[in-house]
């Protein structure tokens, strides 16, 4: 043969129409188990190669999905942070495994999310993770509804839509961590993160926290909560605030882990031994954690499973199927920062 291969090559070869070659290649079950075999066999030795944007233009799809990152706004922008690093990773996997293409797009709120993606098709659906102000992008939701986007959502639930999200458990989650610091009779807490509707994953971390303690008729005090995004720096001068303010806790409950590893070195620099005089406790479980000093008692999230159901609805929804709410459970995970 002179040239690239061709459908029409293998057709010849196989003894079969065209089409029913391409029905091979894509494994129709139109097309019967021993037709499909010699098709694939026979493309394998000519090297034949699908030509996706023949195949795209034909099928009016891209075999792309976009991945749209929200984070909270920092000083040095090369950072990301490392549980969003793990998210990409699972999320780049489960989409080569069903032979889709990833686009990665760091996002802000004045972007036109449709437009961008699914109108241009650029993309046959999209994937929104990151922690964000969701009362900021709470309307850029609303348009991808009224729009009939395809898109899915980790973390915070979509009004009146959970099927479109695929989350942990973050209360289950904070009901973890305030067990496992009565069980260490550590009940003089401090929290800190955006217990507030503006961070929807960290309030719901918070209040089951709270309910926990409450439960046990244990208050946490408001003037023993301090605000912080996801930063090591935010988590570190939350803390040094609370030190600054006289105010006394022996436990610590951080919305993140990045924040439990800035609150614990601001612990240490007061002289605060951990976890000797406070217990701190993280979520996320990040690869940092098992590796600072004091290493970090958290809360994981399952990323590999996460990412692969985030792709694995959004696929569904693509093809016109329904998809339920998956919500997926957390797992305590004790180190030395609470023994």
């Amino acid at each position: 043969m002179k040239g690239k291969a061709t459908s029409f090559d293998i057709a010849h070869y196989a003894g079969v129409s065209q089409s029913t070659v391409s029905r091979a290649l894509r494994n129709s079950p139109l097309v019967n188990e021993e037709t499909r075999r010699r098709v694939h066999e026979i493309a394998k030795k000519l090297n034949y190669k699908v030509d996706k944007n023949a195949s795209n233009l034909r099928t009016q799809q891209s075999s792309t999905l976009a991945l749209l990152l929200f984070e909270d706004p920092t000083e040095d922008e090369s950072q990301i942070n490392p549980f969003f690093l793990s998210m990409l990773g699972s999320i780049t996997r489960a989409c080569a495994k069903e032979g889709y293409d990833l686009l990665v797009s760091f996002q802000s709120t004045s972007s036109d999310w449709h437009a961008d993606y699914e109108d241009s098709h650029r993309a046959d659906g999209l994937i929104l993770l990151g922690y964000g102000d969701y009362i900021d992008y709470q309307s850029k939701l609303q348009t991808l509804l009224d729009n009939h986007t395809k898109f899915v959502c980790w973390g915070a639930t979509v009004d009146n839509r959970p099927d479109l999200t695929v989350s942990c458990d973050n209360y289950g989650g904070g009901v973890l961590a305030a067990k496992h610091l009565i069980d260490m009779v550590r009940t003089d807490c401090a929290f800190i993160g955006d217990a507030s509707d503006h961070s929807p994953e960290f309030f719901a971390r918070f209040k089951g926290f709270r309910d926990t303690l409450k439960a046990k008729g244990i208050e946490v005090s408001d003037r023993k909560m301090a605000n912080a995004i996801s930063t090591e720096d935010s988590g570190y001068h939350a803390t040094r605030s609370l030190i600054a303010n006289n105010v006394k806790f022996n436990a610590l409950f951080a919305a993140s882990d990045l924040i439990a590893i800035g609150a614990i070195k601001a612990l240490q620099e007061a002289g605060v031994r951990v976890p000797h005089d406070v217990h701190v406790v993280g979520f996320d479980n990040i690869a940092a954690a098992g590796y600072v000093s004091p290493s970090l008692t958290t809360v994981q999230q399952n990323t590999t499973l996460a990412g692969q159901m985030l792709v694995d609805n959004l696929l569904t929804l693509i093809r016109g199927e329904a998809v339920t709410s998956t919500l997926l459970p957390p797992k305590l995970i004790v180190r030395q920062s609470s023994r």
